[in-house]
């Protein structure tokens, strides 16, 4: 077997800033080959909070192939349970033609990765992968390239497999891709770019593959933020208000400065201590004697709704056709109702951590976030150096959910370490993250609706409240329909503390006021619920998910209430169409839902990775169980009254159902997201279901044993 090299320099293996114009990357990177992408057509936004800007025009960023043969590829999203690093590697690797188990992710490094707006929405499959394939198609025929110069042979006659450019005819002369990366820099762009794998040539892509941190994280070995380690490093607890508003009136810290280790921390309200230890520290902190003016409480979990009906808003129209006027004329029936969720907690295992090194040349930050490049910008802000003298580390994330979109432990550990002049870590209490959570918004929808004398919807007026737009656009096939969005799941507003998204924003509320209703009119034609949706449909694509759901579920028609306790709804997330229903028991005497089994089928175009598809789907439905059962933010004015599980109630083992889940075939369709959609019908799924067993209507969530005994017994 005969194996050419091609070595021309060794490179130093510095980091490489971003962005950064195409020579000064050169200047900086690594010994490899460095593919540069111009993709046309990509939807290279990077998508996210923070807006929207461009990723670099240079995509050597994205890929490099090391002497070793080994190719890292550099992503700006991070892995947070999602199995990114598993379904990202997955689409390199097939594209490529490298083995999966070569392809090293190195994901949420500001240093190495480029510019990315976050991590959220189920964008990572849907929007860097095409970028990433594109970069590893580009780079596999340049590598084709490379080695008929190399080999003095036509490029036709070579092709690319596992890792190396072969001779199609005589298969013993090949060249590695190590081989000809060593210490080579490559700056070449093909005029013709190449066209991505079909999904029937694609061979590691649709592989269900398992999850490559899973190892690590149940044995213990995974690193997060909080388990990062520096030599001389201290533990920060900052002092924190009793609510939110309060204001400090006075404080007095000399029972910390005695404290044996401590050392405190004072930059005008910016009071803090710390220690060698976390349990130092935070002992240290209890002795500060701090009073603060409380604000009056004027608002509560019980007046809420009220309170969020009271305020004004300029409403934005996001969809309209047809005539409302004349849909209501020939409507023969009419309905009209308002749907309310409350706030509830994101609730990670992982709590908000992060470990900041502040030096005169570098700061660094490792840190649990969503959005590492936002965080970079808040860090720099804070201690006052320009975004370029500071790295943020993602390690893995233990969950976020949009609650970790931004990274305000990371900016009091940076100032912590400026003051301090040694690296501090600072993790947040369970109390501290359910006090600062940016929760998902209280929010409320009123439809008004009507069907003609053949069932058919005739017009649909929703409106929502401080939930955003996401998911309100109307699925079923309406001649005249409106939907109007009054303020968004983001902070400010009406609340008294911060809101922000939860998995699947504005989508959680939105599907569960709309499903809920489409039950309701179903209900009050006599109509089963399957085929009432069916019969307003029109979008073949929905149609059939919703069949195929209905199909493992074993769905047999019948009008609501049934006392089956069967419950279903439909949705659109962004262009992944889901099908989910439940069966449930309620305990009569108690008003308890036992949630017994749970069929989701769901359309996401290509599968990359099925397993980690299923994984997604079945972790939604756990996740969302409690959200509608039991999760809710109780509260007065600014003050969190639930700081732990002890009152706040998340799914328990015992709770969770009989899960099967189905993946439609859609090939022939981009990959679409996965992370998100399920959790957004767990809700009117089990509120349907709820009716179906008991014909009890809730409009609130959520679904409490006490509601439920309320409505049976009105």
């Amino acid at each position: 077997m005969e194996e050419h090299d091609v070595h021309e320099s060794t490179l130093d293996d510095r980091s490489v800033d971003l962005p950064l114009d195409r020579r000064e990357f050169l200047k900086a990177a690594g010994s490899g080959v460095f593919i540069l992408f111009s993709v046309d057509g990509l939807a290279a936004l990077a998508q996210g909070g923070g807006g929207q800007r461009s990723y670099p025009d240079d995509f050597n960023a994205y890929l490099r192939i090391g002497e070793d043969g080994r190719v890292a590829c550099y992503s700006g999203k991070v892995e947070m349970g999602q199995a990114n690093t598993t379904a990202l590697a997955q689409m390199l690797a097939d594209e490529l033609e490298v083995p999966f188990d070569r392809v090293d992710m190195v994901m949420g490094d500001t240093r190495l990765c480029p510019w990315d707006g976050g991590t959220n929405g189920s964008r990572s499959i849907k929007y860097f992968g095409p970028a990433l394939r594109a970069a590893g198609a580009e780079a596999r025929e340049v590598l084709i390239q490379l080695a008929a110069e190399q080999l003095q042979r036509p490029p036709a006659q070579l092709t690319a497999k596992d890792g190396f450019v072969v001779d199609r005819n005589s298969a013993g002369i090949r060249l590695a891709y190590g081989a000809l990366a060593r210490g080579k820099r490559i700056e070449r762009h093909l005029e013709k770019k190449p066209t991505l794998k079909s999904p029937a040539k694609c061979v590691v892509i649709g592989k269900p593959l398992r999850r490559r941190d899973g190892l690590d994280k149940v044995t213990g070995k995974a690193k997060f933020a909080g388990d990062i380690r520096l030599p001389g490093m201290l533990y920060g607890k900052v002092l924190r208000p009793p609510v939110h508003g309060a204001q400090l009136k006075s404080v007095d810290v000399e029972g910390a400065r005695t404290f044996t280790g401590a050392r405190v921390i004072q930059d005008g309200n910016f009071i803090a201590v710390v220690h060698p230890t976390p349990d130092g520290a935070a002992s240290a902190l209890q002795r500060i004697k701090a009073d603060f003016s409380v604000p009056e409480s004027k608002v509560d979990d019980g007046n809420i709704l009220e309170h969020l009906m009271a305020q004004p808003g300029q409403g934005r129209v996001v969809e309209q056709k047809g005539d409302l006027a004349k849909g209501r004329e020939v409507a023969a029936l009419k309905f009209e109702e308002t749907y309310f969720t409350p706030y509830i907690a994101h609730a990670p295992i992982e709590t908000h951590s992060a470990l900041a090194q502040v030096a005169s040349d570098e700061t660094t930050v490792w840190v649990s976030t969503q959005r590492p490049f936002g965080v970079q910008q808040e860090v720099a802000r804070a201690i006052g150096l320009p975004e370029d003298k500071v790295r943020v580390i993602t390690p893995l994330v233990g969950g976020g959910f949009g609650g970790k979109s931004g990274g305000p432990q990371a900016v009091e550990a940076a100032r912590l370490s400026k003051l301090a002049g040694a690296p501090v870590q600072v993790v947040w209490s369970r109390e501290e993250e359910f006090f600062y959570d940016t929760f998902r918004p209280a929010a409320f929808v009123k439809i008004s609706s009507g069907l003609d004398s053949a069932n058919r919807i005739t017009f649909w007026d929703f409106q929502v409240f401080f939930a955003g737009d996401r998911s309100s656009q109307m699925i079923y096939d309406v001649p005249h329909l409106r939907t109007v969005s009054t303020g968004s799941f983001g902070g400010g507003g009406p609340h008294p503390f911060g809101t922000g998204a939860w998995r699947g924003p504005g989508s959680n509320t939105n599907i569960f006021a709309r499903e809920s209703h489409i039950d309701i009119m179903a209900a009050r034609v006599g109509m089963d619920p399957v085929e009432f949706r069916l019969k307003n449909l029109a979008d073949p694509r929905m149609a059939r998910v919703l069949k195929a759901a209905a199909d493992t579920f074993k769905w047999t028609p019948a009008r609501s209430p049934s006392k089956r306790g069967y419950g279903v709804a439909l949705l659109d997330y962004l262009n992944t169409y889901v099908a989910a229903m439940a069966e449930v028991v309620v305990d009569k005497a108690t008003g308890q839902i036992r949630v017994q089994r749970v069929t989701v089928a769901q359309d996401l175009g290509q599968v990359v990775n099925p397993e980690g598809a299923r994984m997604q789907m079945e972790g939604s439905i756990v996740m969302g169980l409690s959200s509608v059962l039991t999760e809710e933010i109780h509260f007065g004015g600014g003050n969190i009254k639930d700081r732990n599980f002890d009152s706040y109630e998340i799914t328990r083992f015992s709770w969770v159902p009989e899960i099967e889940t189905v993946l439609v075939d859609n090939p022939d369709l981009a990959p679409q997201g996965c992370g998100e959609p399920t959790i957004t019908c767990v809700a009117p799924m089990i509120a349907n279901a709820l009716f179906d067993a008991t014909g009890v209507r809730i409009f609130r969530l959520p679904l409490t044993p006490e509601r439920v005994k309320a409505g049976m017994a009105g």
